[in-house]
């Protein structure tokens, strides 16, 4: 054969017999698959006899440099030394001290080997249409605020007693829970929940509140939208609020939704005909990457993943070539709460390293406890008016 096609997940099953194949070329797409170098589809991909390799991926960065070391070392194996020399020589210093003379060295030396290019660069397309960006900003409701100070108080008390590994855990714990607050009070698992065993109240919600405002919009101008969450669970009642709301199909894509069914969903989503679903919601892991979904101009993340590598990876799904419309993304944060100040510190650090922002969430978890309290503690204008 002149072309051979697999996975990334057949290579590690087969990884016996092709390796023994001298093969003239290997090209990776969707390279942020061997981000982890010690992955063990990473390693058997790394394990191919190949004297020409080349990596095609969007984000060679989602959290760490470690990510971009790996896929460099792919194409160019010893190029940028170890990966512990590298860590000593770039991550550190660019990632934790902000180094600047050190991430223009590091650039210096990879961009002769990346040929970078934008949907937004004229050269590369003439029609792509623009892309508007907007902070849809929430206020909890009374008992979202109940909750929220509630969970502070806890974790604070608690990780002041902790260290370790243990105090991580107890910190990224609060951390997911503090969003599902900020999603709305149904995420939790709760006996007294008022809303068990039917769709959830919006109105307990600031955020589900605007959804539903501006989805009314949307709907109303027969245009169609993605609405992102990174739980399953959320989007499962994002989904039987919608349906309640706007008695219309809405679409749910999930990590466990079938093959057969994901593609049939696809497909009826992006008729563009006047019955088709006005909305599909996804969770961020599953729908944030491969998907063609061009019907849609309104993207919103509903709840944030804090790493805009992985947020923008989910807004392609829409403003990608192919569109033709004007594409509308929206971003819900909570006012006075986590959601506001990390927000503010993604900006600064992507202004400041590129995109580079330490590694997800989990540089959270490293904060002192004054740091954590100066982060999560409720404003006063976090909280809606009752009326």
């Amino acid at each position: 054969s002149d072309l051979v096609i697999t996975t990334y997940a057949l290579v590690h099953r087969d990884r016996a017999f092709l390796s023994l194949v001298p093969w003239r070329r290997v090209v990776l797409d969707e390279a942020q698959n061997i981000k982890n170098p010690f992955a063990k589809q990473s390693q058997a991909v790394r394990e191919l006899d190949a004297p020409r390799r080349v990596a095609l991926t969007g984000t060679p960065l989602e959290n760490r440099l470690a990510e971009l070391w790996s896929i460099m070392d792919f194409c160019n194996p010893g190029f940028l030394g170890t990966l512990n020399e590298f860590r000593r020589t770039f991550s550190v210093p660019i990632e934790r001290y902000r180094d600047k003379e050190r991430a223009n060295k590091l650039r210096a030396l990879v961009r002769p080997f990346i040929l970078r290019r934008l949907k937004t660069d004229p050269l590369v397309i003439t029609d792509l249409p623009s892309k508007l960006e907007s902070k849809e900003f929430c206020r909890l409701t009374a008992e979202q605020a109940s909750l929220y100070e509630n969970c502070v108080k806890d974790m604070l008390t608690q990780v002041d007693r902790a260290e370790g590994i243990r105090r991580r855990g107890l910190v990224l714990t609060a951390l997911i829970r503090l969003k599902q607050i900020c999603n709305h009070p149904a995420q939790l698992p709760r006996d007294d929940d008022p809303d068990a065993g039917g769709p959830p109240q919006p109105i307990r919600s600031g955020k589900c509140i605007r959804l539903l405002e501006l989805l009314e919009e949307v709907i109303a101008s027969n245009a169609q939208a993605l609405v992102f969450t990174q739980f399953r669970q959320m989007g499962v009642l994002l989904a039987s609020m919608l349906r309640t709301r706007f008695d219309r199909e809405i679409l749910l894509l999930h990590g466990g939704t079938p093959q057969g069914q994901r593609q049939a969903m696809i497909d009826r989503f992006q008729t563009g005909t006047p019955d088709a679903p006005p909305v599909l919601v996804l969770s961020l892991k599953a729908g944030g990457v491969g998907l063609n979904l061009t019907a849609a101009t309104h993207v919103f993340h509903f709840d944030r993943w804090w790493n805009p590598a992985v947020e923008n990876q989910a807004t392609d799904r829409a403003f990608r070539i192919g569109q033709t419309k004007a594409v509308n993304v929206h971003k819900f944060v909570v006012s006075g709460t986590l959601e506001e100040r990390i927000d503010q510190m993604i900006e600064s650090k992507i202004a400041l390293a590129q995109d580079v922002i330490g590694s997800g969430e989990d540089w959270l978890t490293e904060l002192s406890t004054s740091q954590l309290r100066d982060i999560l503690t409720l404003r006063p204008d976090a909280v809606a008016d009752e009326d």
